[in-house]
């Protein structure tokens, strides 16, 4: 890449394409227009814990936080007996500046969070405490040893700062235009307002002026403007929610769009003074909620306000090699580095999370890889953490983050506040470990937090605190950490796990512990409920929560229940209601393509399928629905290409994807295949022999026995007079829903499996299921016989029962590509045995069968209870 191309990575924090789409159908962003015109756009999935440290650390380094060690908005003193606001030290992974210092490029680096302090890096570095200033105006202001890379700097750049009392009407009035209504006793709207404009006008003053005097080859800024002014004025945003007066409704409800269009203007600014060879990006960490999820009032919870955060965040790209007005998918924070150093022909270390974001560009190479760039010899610009002093305790810094509600107010005696917060970056990994799957170090960590002796409350601090009128519910006795949010953790990894047993402890353990906040476990007690086979209960509960408070996640688990059920017009319907209060989750997006699979409208599907991969591109199950609606659409060719992307998206091997593109292989190869049967031999097939108890399924298992296929059977059930030629069982398959590892052991045989459990079959293996069909009131006959009971009374909910699981089979064969199902009728094998076992024969595509023995197994006088 030559000197002359450059990029510019513009952070807005928070930035939400639901509050952008109008703006900019209104013309009211036009900075940010031109961009999309003559670049690309989408969507920016964020992490969890969405807090903002954290992740603009994964955008610097393309590495999760369990990787680059930013885990929150504080950090432990080095002495380990204090705590202040994160600094750049928590960081263990070497940042996009780093590698490029080590490359002989120049970087300017203004306001990233956290950057203080400086790295003396090739270029300028602007920490993040730049604009923090104190807010009484009599106060001296002196820039700290530390904020400005390279120090002779400061003189230049201190007169940039803006202070909060030189905020005028003529800035706040085009944002609050009835400022002058506010009883400023009451309501501090506007000294929260006077402080977000004036840093936020320090660093676009401090970024402006780099940008016109200093040489550079990367530069990245970072605003918080759009994040702190929506969690200051959200709730006032249109539509007014029921809960806000309607004074201050009339007030503030321009606030949050003045900050998007005073964003624009500062980036038109920026725009004004690069040339066009330098490629701009802009993008956020997350989105902000601006419908009906806003929390007016936030729980006490660490870092509450995280709540209001939404999973996908903006991104916009433009420049020389970018493609023009096009949409992107499936882009995360963990590609930018990669992307930005794939952009000056670098390598990207193996160890990043991320992948280099090949569809934004028009002429696209290959990457280049580097095992790691952290064990790399050489000067890459960082911090000498071994002379750190005691000055980077920031006092005015840890006040603004408590009064954001991002940490509590650390404890006076501070060994409590240093417990605290090992406390909190500790829970904060093993969110992130969570977020990763990697459930394992989450629950040790979380089991280590709960394992732990606190201190507890005692009388004078309960008394200190009700003084100083500080909100608190506690007595003596109470532990000093919550371990409330631990057990909620414990809780979503027991259901992710489908360890429901402990679910169910952790579950009790929190109702007992309830004393802060009301813990919303409506879902969690909705899969417990499910998993114990109760789930007409389970619907009960979330349609108490839907009614209670309805939104997008009470609705898509209501779907989730009724598909099932196989209820699937009721799941359509739940799944539609979800989208109407969150139109972006992919998640629903594929459960309503797969509903309408079953419903047979394909093409609606597809749709559906194709929104849940434009949302989330790394998708599978996505990827895998698209196949099969695409199939069954008869779009062969492009179903495979999704089942191939499911098969090579998911991490472990995706059985029903390569088994699924096994049969459009055969089908382009136009074989019939009715029910998927091809009729030939698959190697190490399993022979399944499934039905309703007492439909025949121990005469089909002697019938193959006898005519020469090894059946799976432990003989543990002997032959009585209900059935005098044995019963053909095999224990472990009554626990198939626990552990399906036995079935291993039956390729290349036969085993026999009640048409309940038919679903538990591990899609590792291809079946050849013979199913056997009998008159349902013989059926029942047979049992009511075999039970000692009156053969003349069929119980009604029985009949009703067994219909359903006939029909659950139905639509289980339809959806498994690993099933090949042929229906027997028992009547037929009592009447035509030649016919049948020929039938058979061909199925199994095993032609060395003795059909003579197999019919010599059918006893007409078996036949017993006869409709």
């Amino acid at each position: 890449m030559s000197k002359k191309n450059k990029v510019l990575l513009i952070g807005w924090d928070a930035a939400d394409w639901q509050i952008i789409g109008p703006l900019l159908a209104k013309g009211q962003m036009p900075a940010l227009q031109r961009l999309i015109n003559n670049g690309v756009y989408g969507n920016m999935a964020t992490m969890n814990p969405p807090y903002s440290p954290m992740l603009w650390s994964t955008v610097a380094t393309g590495k999760t936080p369990d990787k680059h060690g930013v885990l929150g908005f504080i950090e432990l003193m080095p002495d380990m007996k204090g705590v202040r606001p994160v600094t750049v030290n928590s960081r263990k992974s070497r940042a996009i500046w780093n590698i490029l210092h080590n490359q002989g490029l120049k970087s300017n680096l203004v306001g990233w969070w956290p950057s203080f302090p400086a790295e003396p890096i090739n270029g300028v570095v602007v920490t993040d405490k730049f604009q923090k200033v104190k807010q009484d105006p009599k106060a001296k202001n002196p820039i700290v040893k530390g904020t400005v890379h390279p120090e002779s700097l400061v003189n230049d750049i201190q007169d940039l700062r803006m202070f909060s009392h030189e905020i005028t009407e003529a800035h706040i009035l085009p944002f609050i235009p009835k400022a002058g209504q506010i009883d400023q006793e009451k309501h501090k709207g506007l000294q929260a307002f006077a402080r977000i404009m004036a840093e936020n006008s320090s660093i676009h003053a401090a970024a402006t002026n780099l940008l016109r005097t200093t040489d550079w080859d990367f530069m990245a800024i970072y605003y918080d403007l759009i994040d702190h002014i929506c969690h200051a004025f959200m709730k006032y945003h249109p539509p007014k929610l029921n809960s806000v007066p309607q004074d201050l409704y009339d007030i503030y409800n321009e606030c949050v769009i003045g900050a998007y269009r005073f964003q624009d203007m500062m980036l038109d600014r920026t725009l004004s003074l690069v040339d066009k060879d330098t490629t701009v990006i802009v993008m956020s960490d997350h989105g902000f909620e601006s419908g009906h999820k806003r929390i007016v009032k936030m729980p006490k919870y660490p870092a509450a306000p995280s709540l209001d955060h939404r999973q996908f965040g903006m991104f916009v790209a433009s420049g020389p090699n970018i493609k023009k007005n096009e949409k992107v998918f499936g882009l995360g924070l963990i590609d930018v580095a990669p992307t930005i150093l794939h952009m000056y022909n670098l390598p990207i270390g193996k160890d990043m999370d991320g992948k280099v974001a090949l569809d934004i560009f028009k002429d696209v190479k290959e990457p280049n890889y580097i095992d790691t760039w952290e064990n790399v010899s050489g000067d890459f610009g960082e911090q000498d953490k071994s002379k750190e002093a005691d000055q980077l305790s920031d006092q005015e810094t840890l006040e603004q983050l408590i009064d954001l509600g991002y940490i509590e107010r650390p404890d006076e005696k501070m060994e409590t506040a240093v417990l605290k917060t090992k406390c909190d970056l500790k829970h904060n990994l093993a969110r992130v470990y969570s977020g990763k799957k990697d459930y394992d170090r989450a629950k040790e960590i979380l089991l280590d937090l709960i394992s732990e002796d606190y201190p507890v409350f005692e009388q004078e601090e309960i008394e200190s605190l009700k003084k100083k009128k500080d909100s608190i519910d506690v007595k003596v006795g109470d532990s000093k950490i919550d371990v409330i949010p631990f057990y909620m953790d414990l809780l979503s990894i027991s259901i992710a796990t489908k360890d429901f047993d402990k679910a169910e402890i952790y579950l009790k353990e929190l109702k007992t512990r309830d004393k802060y906040f009301e813990i919303n476990t409506y879902f969690s007690e909705a899969k417990i409920l499910i998993n114990k086979g109760k789930v007409h209960e389970a619907l009960k509960l979330l349609n108490k929560a839907k009614n209670n408070k309805p939104n997008s996640e009470v609705w898509y688990q209501i779907g989730n229940i009724y598909r099932q059920l196989n209820e699937f017009e009721n799941a359509k319907e739940a799944y539609e209601s979800s989208l109407k209060y969150e139109s972006d989750k992919a998640k629903t997006h594929q459960a309503l393509a797969e509903t309408y699979i079953r419903l047979g409208d394909y093409e609606e599907a597809i749709d559906h399928a194709f929104v849940a991969i434009e949302l989330v591109k790394y998708f599978p199950k996505a990827h895998y629905t698209l196949g099969e609606a695409l199939e069954k659409f008869g779009d062969l060719e492009n179903a495979k290409k999704a089942y191939e992307t499911a098969a090579m998206l998911k991490p472990k091997t995706h059985f029903r994807a390569e088994t699924a593109i096994q049969n459009i292989n055969k089908k382009q190869n136009s074989i019939d295949l009715t029910d998927k049967s091809t009729f030939q031999y698959i190697e190490n097939q399993i022979v399944v022999v499934s039905g309703l108890p007492r439909s025949g399924t121990s005469l089909m298992m002697q019938m193959l026995d006898k005519g020469g296929l090894e059946v799976l059977t432990d003989n543990n059930r002997k032959a009585d007079k209900s059935n005098p030629k044995g019963y053909y069982e095999y224990d472990p398959v009554m626990s198939i829903a626990r552990d399906n590892t036995w079935i291993e052991k039956a390729q290349g045989k036969s085993v026999k499996v009640v048409a309940p459990l038919l679903k538990y079959l591990d899609p590792k293996y291809r079946y050849k299921v013979i199913f056997m069909n009998r008159d349902l009131g013989e059926v029942v006959k047979s049992q009511q016989v075999m039970l000692g009971k009156d053969p003349e009374v069929l119980p009604t909910r029985l009949l009703e029962t067994y219909e359903k699981h006939l029909n659950q089979v139905s639509i289980w064969k339809n959806k498994e590509p690993h099933v090949e199902l042929m229906y027997v009728n028992h009547k037929d094998v009592i009447n035509s045995p030649n016919d049948i076992t020929e039938k058979i024969s061909k199925f199994l595509g095993l032609k060395n069968l003795d059909t003579e023995k197999m019919c010599a197994c059918v006893d007409t006088k078996l036949y017993r209870n006869r409709s």
